[in-house]
């Protein structure tokens, strides 16, 4: 019994996990367009140079344009200095 009931709930386990999802990202290009489908799904196509680029294939879609987290060539932000604190 406890075989048969460890079996089911390993074939239950095994058949309701999900896939992993691959990075969708292309660090190539500062600008990615999400595209937004039927029944919640989206699909990232990180293929643009500019923001009006991107908003002009965008227009009339369900969609937004952004920032590409991972492009290669991004800054990060710069810190503000710090001043030197002042002996009274």
């Amino acid at each position: 019994m406890r075989i048969s009931a460890l079996a089911i709930l390993t074939t239950v386990a095994i058949l309701t996990t999900a896939p992993a999802v691959a990075q969708r990202y292309d660090a190539n290009y500062p600008i990615c367009l999400q595209s937004y489908g039927l029944g919640g799904g989206y699909n990232i196509d990180c293929s643009y140079t500019s923001m009006e680029q991107c908003q002009a294939t965008a227009s009339g879609l369900s969609a937004t344009c952004d920032a590409n987290p991972y492009y290669a060539n991004a800054q990060a932000p710069r810190r503000p200095s710090r001043q030197p604190r002042r002996g009274y």
